[in-house]
């Protein structure tokens, strides 16, 4: 460590044209703080937070552009959305929008990145690493139900080598802490989920499923799976409770070993808990997410199950769920991170009438039903519509992150190093030739590299924590020249 009482903030000088999470080098020595200390001063406060995620669907003709999609979405609670490609458009739309996406290589594509850590990094290259920081990339999805399609062309084997190769080139780059590598699944890799704490995944992809496993406890990222208790009551609606199903309280399903299950999601995501125990992995931490699930406003002829009163129940049910900081009777601490299925209707979809209708919206913004999806402190009051009035939104009302006057040295310059470094933040606007570079003083920098830091992920209190030493301000800090950046 050393003594930076009396000087003046440093000069940073970034190598930022292909990796945006290289440490800050300064003209002065950097702090000697280990990053793991780092990490746990700066991120500590997530611990208690859940948030809801949003599947954004385009196969329709008459759906808004991405723009104002990204808009719509910034003067909502839904601070996560994942897309089933890299549509270029919808990556540039999101940027600065404080939104996490998580993207995906199409079924089609996983074979081509699997044969090397080259074609990995071509597909990263091209595909994600143009539109990052700006665009908050949190994880790449390796397929959908890649294990369980019909198609008999898609080899088991492919999957795992390309989620390999994938990370390959993602620690290459130094972005694996920020992009995690992960495949969502649909619940038939079960043998069977009932009871729950009896499921085991199928016997021929065990196999498959203990590498993919393995994979993921050893990178961090999350198990993804598409749970769907609408599907379930449709086909036996004579043995499934409706209450059940819709996420209600239930009288109460009791699994053999003591468990009690009041809805069929948390029983869903303790099969897959089980069946992951099965192959041995119980005691690592590997965090269950539910990457779809929702439920159809209209179905084919005969279909009693999908109503516009089941459908707002069951999301908005799923939602409250979301928000919660709960888990399931086998782990009630941990937290499930939950997207629901799907922003909007989509005509073009192929399948039964279900497929097109599980939009919480129409192609033309209004909505099928209404679902509470207002944010308590957004600029537009939290209404929503793909009007004139949504697009100029901001997530939240004008609001800023500094420095807390007379804050330990150490501590601020730990941060800044931390923002410029493995936070993302573009920190040029306080190099020398910078806009912001005057006044030459620590908090000063810090101030700025915080608040853009704070702007980028979504404006949540824990954002503008930093060990104590940041302040959530409602005036604008910019002065002359130099622009606080804010959504």
């Amino acid at each position: 460590m050393y003594d930076i009482s009396h000087s003046p903030a440093p000069k940073f000088h970034f190598d930022t044209q292909h990796n945006p999470s290289h440490k800050a080098k300064s003209t002065m020595a950097i702090t000697n703080l280990p990053l793991l200390l780092l990490l746990i001063l700066l991120m500590n406060p997530l611990q208690n937070v859940s948030s809801v995620g949003i599947n954004y669907g385009t196969l329709g003709n008459n759906l808004p552009s991405p723009k104002k999609v990204a808009q719509l979405l910034q003067s909502t609670l839904i601070d996560k959305v994942k897309i089933y490609d890299t549509n270029p458009e919808i990556l540039q739309a999101f940027s600065n929008t404080g939104i996490d996406l998580i993207v995906a290589v199409e079924n089609s594509h996983v074979s081509n990145i699997s044969t090397e850590v080259s074609s990995a990094d071509e597909w990263l290259s091209t595909r994600v690493i143009p539109f990052i920081p700006a665009t908050s990339v949190v994880a790449i999805a390796v397929g959908n139900e890649y294990l369980t399609t019909n198609d008999n062309k898609l080899e088991p084997k492919a999957l795992v080598q390309a989620m390999q190769n994938l990370h390959a080139a993602l620690v290459a780059r130094g972005l694996d802490r920020k992009i995690k590598v992960t495949t969502p699944h649909s619940m038939a890799i079960l043998a069977s989920s009932f009871p729950p704490s009896a499921s085991t995944f199928a016997l021929n992809l065990m196999p498959t499923m203990t590498a993919i496993v393995g994979f993921l406890a050893d990178t961090g990222a999350p198990f993804m799976v598409n749970a769907y208790p609408y599907f379930a009551y449709r086909d036996n609606p004579g043995s499934v409770n409706l209450e059940y199903a819709l996420l209600g309280n239930a009288t109460g399903v009791r699994d053999p070993k003591g468990y009690v299950y009041n809805n069929m999601l948390d029983a869903q995501i303790d099969s897959i808990r089980s069946a992951i125990n099965a192959l041995g992995f119980g005691n690592m931490t590997i965090e269950i997410s539910v990457s779809e699930s929702g439920w159809p406003s209209k179905g084919d002829h005969g279909d009693k199950a999908a109503t516009p009163q089941n459908a707002k129940t069951y999301n908005t049910r799923l939602i409250e769920r979301a928000q919660a900081y709960k888990g399931t009777p086998m782990k009630p601490k941990d937290k499930i991170e939950i997207f629901v299925f799907a922003l909007f209707n989509e005509n073009k979809k192929e399948g039964d009438e279900t497929e097109r209708n599980f939009g919480m919206f129409n192609g033309d913004g209004s909505k099928v039903y209404d679902v509470d999806l207002s944010c308590q402190f957004c600029s537009n009051g939290g209404t929503l519509g793909f009007g004139e009035k949504v697009s100029g939104a901001a997530r939240g009302p004008s609001v800023w992150c500094i420095a807390k006057p007379h804050s330990d040295d150490k501590v601020l310059q730990a941060v800044l190093d931390f923002c410029c470094g493995p936070g993302g933040v573009d920190c040029r606007e306080i190099y020398e030739s910078g806009d912001c570079f005057e006044p030459n003083k620590l908090l000063a920098h810090a101030s700025y590299a915080m608040n853009a830091y704070y702007q980028m992920h979504g404006r949540n209190y824990w954002n503008c924590d930093f060990k104590g030493t940041g302040l959530v301000a409602f005036s604008d800090p910019s002065y002359g020249t130099c622009r606080y950046p804010q959504q």
